[in-house]
């Protein structure tokens, strides 16, 4: 008894100490794309909150899967956490050799929720969503839409749309968004279903077109963009991102973290910055965003069976 009680008091003193060294804050994906500015102002905020420095690494490819695997491979002791995404549940449905699986994984709080666009390279010949339908049947397999990697979000949502207006697309699969979207700008690529918080500036600023959104309703920072939904399509899809650390991360530093990373996230900085790209600043309770993980695994693997998607 006497030496759990103090194995107890030594852990009790090691937790107090967290941190007393920099963090990693591994990001799944290009640094420029949809999760790295969120990433970084949580990696700046969170640093200073907790006296030191949060280091954001882009580990890019498989989806997310490399930064995940990353970071599963390194000690589970709070000082190496992933900006975890729908991707994690989206792979473990997908892919059968996945190299992890969700209870591998330890929800620390949602950090945002956000809707997808579709948009269209400049030199498409459509200018609207009906149009764009039209032209696409009247060209099957011959327009492209990027995606990262097969079964990634983009690919499922892309085929989904693809049945749901009766044609056929081809896939080009890219190692981050900020890349397929440079594709499209440049008219390589003629379609991409991207986060908002990506396609917002490129279409204000005229470089690409968006056709419409994934939201169930129209998105305050783009009010004359329809949506899905107002097209006659039963299409509302979102993502998330979130802070995850690796199943046995001790209980005493989730609960800090989470108290930590919230208060960015409801900080109003945080909220301007997420809020005006349409997407919501959210966070929750640990057992809230592994319930979320959960229910995307769900819903991926009934998709992922639907078009034979295993990988």
């Amino acid at each position: 008894m006497r030496l759990i009680a103090l194995l107890f008091v030594f852990c009790a003193a090691a937790h107090a100490q967290y941190p007393d060294k920099p963090i990693r804050l591994v990001v799944g994906f290009s640094a420029g794309g949809p999760t790295d500015l969120p990433a970084r102002l949580i990696a700046d905020r969170l640093g200073a909150s907790l006296g030191q420095r949060v280091v954001v690494e882009n580990r890019p490819g498989a989806a997310g899967q490399i930064a995940t695997q990353d970071m599963l491979a390194k000690p589970r002791d709070g000082y190496n956490l992933l900006l975890c995404t729908h991707f994690e549940g989206i792979n473990a449905a997908v892919y059968k050799n996945v190299a992890y699986q969700l209870s591998d994984i330890a929800p620390i709080t949602q950090v945002s929720r956000y809707y997808y666009g579709v948009i269209a390279a400049n030199d498409v010949p459509a200018r609207d969503w009906d149009a764009f339908v039209a032209y696409a049947k009247a060209n099957p397999g011959r327009l492209n839409y990027g995606m990262l990697g097969k079964g990634s979000a983009q690919h499922i949502l892309a085929l989904e749309l693809g049945r749901l207006i009766g044609t056929e697309m081809v896939g080009v699969p890219y190692k981050g968004g900020a890349d397929a979207l440079n594709d499209v700008l440049a008219g390589r690529v003629q379609m991409y279903v991207s986060p908002t918080l990506a396609v917002l500036p490129p279409y204000k600023a005229g470089r690409v077109r968006l056709l419409a959104v994934s939201s169930p309703e129209r998105l305050a920072a783009a009010p004359e963009i329809p949506t899905l939904v107002e097209k006659g399509l039963p299409f509302v899809r979102f993502g998330w991102l979130g802070v995850c650390a690796g199943s046995g991360t001790p209980p005493p530093v989730i609960s800090l973290l989470n108290r930590q990373i919230g208060a960015v996230v409801q900080s109003p900085e945080y909220r301007e910055l997420i809020e005006k790209t349409g997407s919501i600043a959210i966070s929750s309770t640990p057992e809230e965003l592994a319930k979320i993980l959960a229910e995307t695994f769900e819903q991926t693997a009934k998709i992922s069976k639907e078009f034979g998607l295993q990988l």
